[in-house]
């Protein structure tokens, strides 16, 4: 059995990593290097930083960002936002970030997915998903959960794993930034879906949230963002927590 992995997720905008509710109300949460390096002191496992307004506003996710998190980390990051084409990927994985995240532009175009995963394998392609229940069924959203597709999210990931994706990041719009459990009921039905890897994201709130979803969810991964951002919960505590419960988890 794979570990489970503790992820710290950084939402970037303007070079400041943003916190809120409900992919709303952002409030100024810290220098994302400087909370990198932190994150990466007290254990965390991997580290995913978004350029959450890269798309919406059309800009490209810093390359100079990578750069600077290259040098001041030394576990694996992903860094997404912004990204449209091969290209795009390459200039990150080429400053130094392990893996790259694509979202809207992958569901505007679909071949994107592929064409990543034959440049540079599927290990370093994660399709983020940013996924809404509408009357009991889950749709995927675009542009920072701006905009509702009639894509259906079980859909959706499948094609995507078949296209070449090594990863899936599934955010639960309804659960982000509220604190009340993971979904742990559809991103079981995810991971069920799918044999690549899946890390379950939005609503973490408590050490048992992160329990649930490792086992009632059946994720690989969880991400979280304002528990490890504002120090309400600790990495290093969390893993103890987990491997109190039987969870496997990396030392």
């Amino acid at each position: 059995m794979l570990a489970k992995r503790i992820i710290p997720c950084l939402d970037i905008k303007d070079g400041r990593t943003v916190k809120g509710v409900n992919f709303e109300n952002l409030r100024d949460a810290g220098d994302p290097v400087e909370l990198g390096a932190l994150y990466s002191e007290q254990g965390a496992d991997e580290l995913v930083f978004l350029d959450i307004t890269a798309t919406h506003e059309k800009r490209k996710t810093m390359a100079a960002l990578a750069r600077n998190i290259a040098q001041h980390l030394n576990i694996p990051f992903t860094i997404g936002g912004g990204i449209n084409v091969v290209e795009d990927a390459d200039v990150l994985l080429t400053c130094g970030a392990d893996k790259v995240s694509i979202n809207s532009a992958a569901v505007r175009r679909p071949e994107l997915i592929d064409e990543m995963a034959k440049a540079f394998g599927s290990q370093f392609v994660v399709l983020a998903v940013d996924a809404k229940e509408i009357d009991s069924e889950w749709f995927v959203h675009l542009n920072g959960g701006r905009i509702p597709t009639d894509i259906k999210l079980l859909d959706w990931v499948k094609e995507a794993e078949n296209r070449g994706a090594g990863e899936i990041l599934f955010t639960s719009m309804n659960h982000d930034g509220v604190k009340q459990g993971f979904a742990c009921n559809i991103t079981a039905q995810v991971s069920e879906s799918v044999s690549i890897p899946v890390i379950a994201s939005g609503g973490a709130g408590t050490m048992e949230h992160f329990q649930e979803v490792f086992t009632k969810g059946k994720a690989d991964a969880g991400l979280a963002a304002s528990i490890f951002h504002f120090k309400e919960i600790g990495i290093g505590e969390l893993k103890q927590f987990l491997k109190a419960k039987n969870i496997v988890v990396r030392n």
